[in-house]
């Protein structure tokens, strides 16, 4: 039996649920259930003691330090690095320094890049970024988005899908009724545009007027989100539920007709790519990477940014058109079962096998 190469994974887990730290999670878990030797540095490990984290500098050297100790650590373990990273500060406090700390222990080094916000940060920031993911071992994108923004900044890039855990979800019947059940479970955070869900789900009470909306997320908006909801004459039908643990999303799928999808700013969300799995129609943005991944009339429907009237119009169509409905579900699990964990699996041994096989950079 080949031996596999010893990785190590840097990146954060939940809480929060955001989608970076469900793919970590999820990819540690199902590569090391099938033996494949994974250690993982986790990059928003737990303050000790708690009270830490209520002071903002102390805060940060108290990670810090102990991150960069298991950095150094780990290199000493292993032969691969792969590197979670995002943009902004994310990238200068995590992924640049596991960059500089496997090059001085001889790792090679796999940048794992995500985040609709690359190309406005490779604009703004200094040099040494595009530098940096330049001279790794391997640039990895889950999203033709991203592998074309990079490309654009003269960088090369692979493609390895985002993990759709696709035992953990069941297609549903959809027999849709005159009370609709909508839910959105990105985080109320201002790229996500959580008003324009609530805009859209006012106007589809209008048409049925004993819809549900459920908001499954937390963030700096909710009192915004709370306040809008009063206003528009709708709070009876809204429910914000918080963070639903990632486990327990299956469930909540489970219970919808249709997901929603407003953000204004996104690379691959993983939400879509669940809903699809789990047999749910989606209405979402056309922004960022969304296009690469929902395609208009045949998995989604697709809207502008910002355009409630036209995403309340679209979850009215869904649930008056079922021929429609009926072809989009189908091309939707298809779609899914690309992002399968088989197949992503393999993908990911090939990177980390390629990267060890091949001259140091």
């Amino acid at each position: 039996m080949a031996v596999e190469p010893r990785v190590a994974v840097v990146g954060p887990l939940p809480p929060p649920s955001g989608g970076m730290a469900n793919q970590c999670r999820q990819l540690v878990r199902l590569m090391q259930a099938e033996g494949v030797p994974m250690e993982l540095v986790r990059t928003n490990a737990p303050y000790s003691p708690a009270w830490i984290g209520r002071i903002p500098v102390l805060r940060a050297f108290a990670r810090l330090l102990p991150y960069l100790w298991a950095l150094w650590q780990a290199a000493g373990r292993n032969q691969v690095f792969h590197i979670f990273a995002n943009s902004g500060w994310a990238w200068h406090l995590f992924a640049a320094p596991a960059v500089v700390i496997g090059r001085m222990r001889g790792v090679r080094i796999i940048v794992n890049y995500r985040g609709g916000n690359a190309e406005p940060f490779l604009q703004s920031t200094v040099p040494y970024v595009a530098r940096m993911l330049g001279s790794v071992d391997r640039l990895v994108t889950p999203s033709g988005f991203l592998k074309d923004v990079f490309g654009r900044f003269g960088l090369e890039s692979q493609i390895v899908s985002n993990i759709v855990d696709l035992t953990r979800f069941t297609p549903q019947e959809r027999v849709f009724t005159s009370a609709p059940h909508l839910i959105v479970t990105r985080n109320l955070e201002p790229i996500y545009d959580i008003p324009m869900a609530i805009r859209a789900f006012a106007a589809v009470r209008t048409r049925y007027p004993a819809a549900r909306l459920t908001v499954a997320g937390t963030g700096p908006e909710l009192g915004r989100c709370e306040a809008l909801v009063q206003e528009l004459g709708v709070a009876d039908g809204v429910s914000f539920v918080g963070r639903i643990d990632n486990d327990q999303i299956p469930a909540l799928y489970a219970t919808a007709d249709v997901a929603l999808n407003p953000s204004t700013v996104d690379n691959m969300p993983i939400s879509i790519l669940e809903a699809y799995a789990s047999g749910v129609p989606v209405v979402t943005t056309d922004v960022g990477g969304i296009p690469y991944i929902a395609f208009h009339e045949k998995t989604a429907l697709l809207v502008a940014s910002g355009d409630y009237k036209a995403m309340a119009a679209a979850v009215c169509r869904l649930i008056e058109e079922p021929a429609l409905t009926t072809r989009m579900l189908e091309a939707g699990l298809a779609e899914a079962r690309g992002y399968a964990w088989p197949h992503v699996k393999e993908q990911w041994l090939g990177v980390y096998r390629h990267v060890l096989s091949a001259p140091a950079r």
